[in-house]
């Protein structure tokens, strides 16, 4: 394609001129996925703008070559100009290698020589509230894969080596070849590993790693919530033949408490009270989450749900001094079972009482009445 005809470089990745790396890189992963020639067999036009998608991007994802090309446009990449020439040239593996990753699923985590990094674990502990408040340090037993003392983690028998794979030759990899494009995919030999083991490790079966019972240490913080998460690096299971170990992630869940409920860091609880303490006034204690006790005034005349607030009583905040509150909310029990001299004298205090002794339902009332009189005319 002749310098007069080329497609603009930024109009070819649909972004801007002042698009940074990271636009460019978005819009060139995109497009090249969308006009992927695997993704449109036999279609010449998809495989013409897949070319050019990379030409564009080869020139200005690197900083000088944009830089000439923002100054002289297609004529600085015209033979002998800075740079040479654009397309499918030694950049072009690097270019499209998370490309290969998305449409293929080549991303893994095998490194050289067959190391795997070995997987995450997850433990799920259940919690007390106080132990929450309090923190503490738990013993935990998992059963783990570890290192094979044996062959040290290699996978091959004492005294013996793994061999180079002579379908990769060590690699991991092979390459196929379609057309103008090569596509690289796991050896299918070594399963990636690039080494093959002739006479394996008898302890492990050649996997480099056994399982074992491992006690751990853990240290809970105070003031952990439900479904806080803590990360023990390297505790997970080991590598495969001498890869880093994963690590280990407990996930803390709070059991149901008597008494308290928690929001954040406060508590709450319900306490019911008898009719006569909410009526003339009183006191009473409750427990508290450290194990002590407080006294809760209730004045004359307190009303069912009323919520009353004893400060710095609640949770502490994870990782901080501060401390929640607790808060209780009365409720104010009906008197069942009344005997006879106790209805008789309830039914006295009704005939005594006014609409001073109980303004709310008095009020109420009285709505209702005018309500069905205004009805009524």
């Amino acid at each position: 394609m002749s310098t007069s005809t080329k497609r603009c470089y930024y109009e070819t990745l649909e972004v801007e001129r002042s698009a940074d790396e990271g636009k460019l890189k978005s819009s060139f992963r995109k497009l090249a996925m969308k006009f992927h020639p695997d993704r449109n067999p036999g279609d010449e036009t998809s495989e013409v703008k897949f070319k050019e998608i990379n030409e564009a991007y080869e020139v200005l994802k690197d900083k000088d070559k944009r830089a000439a090309y923002d100054r002289f446009g297609h004529a600085a990449f015209e033979q002998g100009g800075p740079g040479g020439g654009a397309g499918f040239g030694a950049g072009f593996a690097s270019s499209f290698s998370d490309i290969f990753e998305d449409l293929f699923g080549m991303a893994g985590q095998r490194g050289r020589g067959g190391r795997e990094r070995g997987a995450d674990l997850r433990y799920n502990m259940e919690i007390t509230l106080e132990e929450a408040f309090g923190g503490k340090t738990a013993q935990i037993e998992i059963p783990v894969s570890v290192t094979c003392e044996a062959c040290s983690g290699i996978g091959a028998k004492a005294g013996t080596k793994p061999k180079t794979c002579s379908t990769c030759g060590g690699a991991g990899r092979v390459r196929q070849s379609q057309g103008f494009f090569t596509l690289e995919r796991t050896c299918p030999g070594c399963q990636g590993r690039g080494q093959m083991i002739e006479d394996a490790c008898p302890s492990c079966s050649g996997q480099g790693r056994v399982t074992r019972e491992r006690t751990l240490s853990v240290n809970i913080p105070q003031g952990v919530e439900d479904g806080t998460r803590i990360r023990l690096a390297g505790e997970g299971e080991a590598g495969v033949r001498g890869g880093p170990p994963g690590d280990l992630y407990i996930f803390l869940s709070l059991a149901q408490h008597q008494f308290f409920q928690r929001d954040g860091a406060d508590l709450h609880c319900r306490v019911p009270i008898s009719m006569v303490t909410a009526a003339l006034g009183g006191e009473f204690e409750v427990p508290t989450i450290d194990k002590a006790k407080a006294k809760v005034k209730v004045p004359a005349g307190t009303q069912s749900a009323r919520r009353f607030r004893i400060a710095s009583k609640g949770m502490p905040v994870l990782r901080s001094r501060q401390m929640g509150d607790m808060y209780v909310q009365v409720v104010v029990e009906t008197p069942q079972n009344l005997t006879k001299k106790q209805q008789e004298l309830l039914a006295e205090f009704e005939k005594l009482s006014s609409g001073n002794t109980q303004p709310e339902s008095e009020g109420f009332f009285a709505k209702v009445k005018d309500f069905f009189g205004n009805r009524a005319n």
